[in-house]
């Protein structure tokens, strides 16, 4: 089946995806209780999209397609009030974090749906461990050929995502002393990583995807588990390397970070992106992961060493002026505090020590979700 044509939308224009955990609010662990969500949410006027995941634990939200920050908060604003009196009604609190720090794999269901059948059918037990919850962020591109520079260009801020988005210290009930577990999960799946070096869509759908599709291994772009891949039926790049935030706050002003920067990028304020920008990026990105706004990462240029956290402070001054041109200075405002006060990982660590437990933990979650 040939790739289909990449649309056209409008030039940075942005669309927020968050996946959500289900949490049975008698013992704070995951539910499988998806079905009752939908059941309950059709019911009403939702103001976005829901959709469901791999596992009948959690869900998806999708915003719609919007070009500044304050549209964006209000909708995802809309959204979560809407999921949280539906969770009142079931006696579930919905809340966000990249991993649920204690449930078990093997005890979670996959949702019946024929595709995630098919994906439990030849990934296994990876299926139900891919019970991890991730922000996805869509930026609009003119055409094609410019998805894929922004795509590259994007390359050397892909551990500011990681780390400021960082929300899944625990897994199995333990500290893992990753800022982003969740990223582990990920790689877990053999086309995960980053996209090929190309530049034109003519080259990447000719010269690499109809290859691909000939193999056998993949019939369309859904099984790319790429950072960043392009969406050539929304006419987007998907950013797909953040954990859910634990606040709606941050989830947008994540995105228009990410659109601040993509400006900044279209209009070639650097060097244009080459293959050898790679030889740091998994380095980088496992510091990102591992060790969050503390970590270090090499320059792909010049191979200096960097604070990951000076790194993201220096590059909000040089986009400032382009946050302005798009409405979004207060996105950039939260990022910043972000930086300096510590990112959602953080806040999980200093609640467990707090509370004692980490269910205690989930319950902090579930109130920083709901405010």
């Amino acid at each position: 089946m040939p790739l289909e044509a990449f649309k056209t939308s409008k030039s940075l224009s942005l669309g927020v995806e968050l996946e959500l955990q289900l949490i049975g609010l008698s013992d704070f662990d995951l539910v499988a209780a998806s079905p009752d969500m939908f059941e309950l949410l059709k019911r009403q006027t939702f103001p976005g999209t829901v959709t469901p995941e791999v596992t009948e634990s959690m869900i998806e939200i999708a915003s719609d397609v919007h070009t500044e920050y304050l549209p964006l908060l209000a909708q995802l604003g809309k959204m979560r009030d809407a999921l949280v009196r539906a969770g009142e009604l079931l006696n579930i609190g919905i809340s966000g974090g990249g991993t649920h720090p204690f449930q078990v794999w093997s005890e979670r269901r996959i949702f019946k749906k024929p595709r995630f059948k098919e994906v439990s059918m030849l990934y296994g037990y990876l299926s139900k461990q891919f019970t991890i919850f991730g922000q996805h962020i869509h930026v609009g591109c003119a055409d094609a050929d410019e998805a894929l520079f922004l795509l590259h260009a994007l390359n050397r801020y892909v551990p500011h995502f990681i780390a400021l988005s960082a929300s899944s210290p625990f897994v199995q009930g333990h500290d893992t002393l990753f800022n982003s577990a969740r990223l582990n999960s990920v790689f877990a799946f053999p086309l995960s990583g980053r996209a090929p070096f190309m530049l034109r869509w003519n080259d990447f759908e000719h010269k690499y995807f109809a290859k691909m599709e000939h193999t056998g291994v993949v019939k369309s772009m859904k099984d790319f588990y790429w950072d960043i891949r392009p969406k050539p039926e929304y006419g987007t790049i998907e950013l797909r390397v953040c954990d859910t935030p634990l606040s709606v706050e941050r989830a947008a002003a994540l995105a228009c970070y990410l659109q601040a920067l993509s400006k900044y990028l279209l209009e070639r304020n650097e060097a244009d992106p080459v293959e050898d920008d790679y030889l740091v990026y998994n380095y980088n990105r496992f510091q990102a992961c591992r060790f969050g706004l503390d970590g270090t990462v090499v320059h792909p240029k010049s191979y200096e060493q960097i604070s990951l956290r000076e790194d993201i402070l220096s590059t909000l001054r040089r986009i400032q002026p382009h946050a302005e041109a798009l409405a979004c200075s207060a996105a950039l405002e939260h990022i910043y505090r972000t930086a300096h006060e510590g990112s959602d990982a953080s806040y999980l660590r200093r609640e467990y020590v707090q509370r004692g437990s980490v269910e205690g933990m989930v319950d902090s979650a579930l109130q920083r979700f709901r405010q």
